[in-house]
């Protein structure tokens, strides 16, 4: 990331964002970031906190149980936005405010039942493999209504939209053709089964892509890389 600071990184994707928006006549804070911070350290998380980023994204269960509650300064929105096992449930009541993921009824049910006994509920996004990309997680495009509506009838789930992951490919007009079709399957299913919030969310759009997932009419933004910079794994 050469020598810039979080601060600057975190600026110029604010810009960017912001360009992005003005240009579909989108007002930018409409559009939600959220830093992925999965296998950064928390020093790094309350770095970025500082510069001003309040929503954090995590990918894995064991280390959201790791690094919150432990990390919770005030304002911050923890995002569950990783592929999530039944037994990995357990960690995320009480350490996420979200959760992205949602790709199965037994997904649903175990999230349903694990906040619920904790007296808990829960926002959940259904998360749609739009691509059809075989290494891909999320439920087919025609499956979406289903599960959605079975979402929205669990009493400790809040149904709240949808999310996907862009198509892994640099040809920006497949990727644009997947949002598209993404924000028109995302007003039918909101259209026939609501949303818990005032207005359903979106979720899609990486550090390659987002600016195409803006001009696709995406909520929420997952940026991990171009923010926080390479992982070491």
């Amino acid at each position: 990331m050469g020598t810039s600071t979080f601060a600057e990184r975190l600026n110029q994707i604010y810009h960017e964002v912001a360009k992005a928006a003005h240009g579909v006549g989108r007002a930018p804070e409409d559009i939600t970031l959220i830093g992925v911070s999965k296998r950064k350290p928390v020093e790094e998380m309350q770095q970025a906190y500082d510069a001003g980023l309040r929503d954090f994204g995590e990918n894995r269960a064991q280390e959201v149980r790791d690094k919150f509650p432990g990390f919770n300064p005030d304002g911050i929105v923890r995002h569950f936005i990783g592929h999530l096992q039944s037994n990995k449930v357990k960690y995320l009541p009480d350490r996420v405010d979200i959760i992205h993921t949602i790709d199965s009824t037994r997904i649903a049910d175990a999230v349903d039942q694990r906040f619920g006994a904790q007296n808990l509920t829960i926002p959940v996004l259904v998360e749609i493999n739009i691509s059809g990309e075989a290494n891909k997680e999320g439920v087919e495009p025609a499956q979406a209504m289903e599960l959605a509506a079975y979402c929205a009838e669990k009493p400790n789930l809040q149904f709240q939209g949808l999310m996907t992951i862009g198509p892994l490919t640099s040809d920006a007009a497949r990727i644009r053709r997947a949002f598209r079709e993404m924000m028109l399957l995302s007003e039918q299913v909101v259209k026939q089964v609501g949303t818990s919030g005032k207005t359903a969310i979106l979720s899609m759009g990486m550090s390659s892509d987002f600016k195409i997932a803006i001009e696709e009419g995406a909520t929420h933004l997952r940026v991990g890389t171009a923010l926080f910079g390479a992982r070491e794994y």
